[in-house]
C-alpha cells in the first residue's frame, strides 16, 4: 500500500474545503452512497483542480467493482474478495473489514452511522459504519449487485431499498431488517433504485423502467424502453435518464409515464448511470465514448473518445466531468467542450463510479486496488 506523507497530505486536506461543496444530489457528510445521493444524479458542486496526484492506494484480494462511498473521514467499498472495507480517507489504511459469503459489487449506502450493502451471496447487510459490526442481514432470493438506496416511510421510519436477481425490489426497515414490502418484476434487477418525491424508480432485465410508491410498493407508472436496463436511472426535475442495451439513452417524464426523448446515435449499449446537472446530461457507453447532451432536448453537444469501453458512471463536479474507463485510466474532462484536462493511468479497467468528496476522488479498479487522488500542491 502506498501513502503520501507529512506536508503533502496536509496540503491535500487543507484544500478540501474549496474542492467540493454540498449540493443537490450530494450529501453534507461526504459521498455516502452510489452517485452521491438518493436521486443518483452524480453531481458534486464545487471545483476540481486541473492537476491531481495519487494520494494513496489500498490493495484488496480481488477486483474492485464496487463504487466507493465516503462518510465521516472513511472510505467504504466492497471487493470481489467478499469483503466490505472501511479505509481511512486521509491515508488509506484499513480500519475494518467485514466478510460476506460472496463478492461485493454494490456500493455501501451509509446513513446515521450504519452501512447497508448487498452481496452476491443474496443478503443485504446492515453494518456499523464505525466498527464493521453486523447489525442484521436480510435474505433475498438471488444475488444483489446493485447498490441500496434509502427513503422515509409515511410513519417516519427509514427504509432501505435494494433490487435482487430474484426479480424483486425489496423494501426493508432500516432498524430491524424486516421486510416492509416487495415489488415483483419479470426479470433480474441489476442496478440501483433511484428515489425522489416519495417514488422509487428502477429498471431491470424486463426492459421496463418502473416507478413505485415508497409508502406501500404500489405501481405508479412504467415505461418499456425496448431493451433490458443493466444500470440505474438518474433523476432530476421530474425526469428520469436511463440507458439500456438497445444502444440508447432515454429521457422519461415520470408523471406522464412517457418518453420525452431518445438519443440513439450510439454504436453500443449503455451500462453506466448518467450524470445530470444544469442543462447537461453526461453519460458513458460501451462505444468507448463519453457523451454530453442538452438535458431538455437530447441534442448532442460533444463526445470524448477513450481507448476502450466506458462502463464507469461519470460525476459532474463544477465545470468538469470525472470518469473511469476500461482502458485503465481515470479522466477529468471539461464539461463545456469535452476536452481532456487530466488523466491517470492505473493499468487495468476502472468500471466503478468515482466518489468525490472532501477534496478527494476515490475509484476502484479491476487490479484489486482502491485509489485516492487529491490536488497536486
Amino acid at each position: 500500500m502506498m501513502r503520501s506523507r507529512g506536508v503533502a497530505m496536509a496540503l491535500v486536506l487543507a484544500v478540501s474545503s474549496c474542492f467540493v461543496r454540498v449540493a443537490s444530489g450530494q450529501e453534507s457528510d461526504g459521498w455516502p452512497m452510489f452517485r452521491g445521493g438518493p436521486s443518483l444524479n452524480g453531481m458534486a458542486v464545487g471545483s476540481v483542480p486541473d492537476k491531481l496526484k495519487l494520494a494513496w492506494s489500498f490493495k484488496t484480494g480481488d477486483a474492485v467493482q464496487s463504487s466507493p462511498a465516503i462518510w465521516d473521514g472513511r472510505v467504504l467499498v466492497g471487493s470481489d474478495d467478499g469483503h466490505v472495507y472501511a479505509l481511512d480517507l486521509a491515508e488509506g489504511r484499513k480500519l475494518w473489514a467485514f466478510k460476506t459469503g460472496d463478492s461485493v459489487e454494490a456500493t455501501p449506502c451509509v446513513i446515521d452511522g450504519r452501512a447497508y450493502v448487498g452481496s452476491t451471496d443474496g443478503y443485504l447487510y446492515c453494518l456499523d459504519a464505525g466498527t464493521g459490526e453486523k447489525r442484521w442481514k436480510y435474505e433475498t432470493g438471488g444475488k444483489i449487485v446493485g447498490s441500496a438506496n434509502r427513503a422515509h416511510l409515511p410513519d417516519g421510519r427509514l427504509a432501505i431499498l435494494a433490487g435482487s436477481y430474484d426479480n424483486n425490489l425489496h423494501c426493508v426497515d432500516a432498524s430491524t431488517g424486516q421486510v416492509v414490502w416487495m415489488f415483483a418484476t419479470d426479470s433480474y434487477i441489476n442496478g440501483a433504485p433511484a428515489v425522489a418525491d416519495g417514488k422509487a424508480v428502477f429498471g431491470g432485465c424486463d426492459s421496463k423502467l418502473r416507478i413505485v410508491s415508497v409508502a406501500d410498493g404500489a405501481a405508479v407508472n412504467e415505461v418499456d424502453v425496448g431493451s433490458y436496463i443493466p444500470g440505474s436511472p438518474a433523476l432530476l426535475d421530474g425526469r428520469a435518464y436511463v440507458g439500456h442495451f438497445g444502444n440508447e439513452l432515454v429521457c422519461i417524464d415520470m408523471a406522464a409515464g412517457t418518453v420525452a426523448w431518445r438519443y440513439g446515435e450510439l454504436e453500443d449499449a449503455v451500462f453506466a448511470t448518467p450524470a445530470v446537472a444544469g442543462d447537461r446530461v453526461v453519460f458513458a457507453a460501451k462505444d468507448k465514448r463519453l457523451h454530453c447532451l442538452l438535458r431538455k432536448t437530447g441534442e448532442a453537444l460533444w463526445t470524448f473518445a477513450a481507448l476502450d469501453d466506458v462502463d464507469s458512471s461519470p460525476v459532474i463536479c463544477g465545470d468538469k466531468v470525472i470518469v473511469g474507463s476500461n482502458d485503465g485510466r481515470v479522466y477529468i474532462i471539461r464539461l463545456a467542450d469535452g476536452e481532456e484536462v487530466w488523466s491517470y493511468e492505473i493499468g487495468q479497467a476502472v468500471t466503478t463510479s468515482p466518489a468525490v468528496a472532501d477534496g478527494m476522488i476515490i475509484v476502484g479498479s479491476d487490479d484489486g486496488s482502491v485509489y485516492a487522488f487529491g490536488p497536486d500542491e
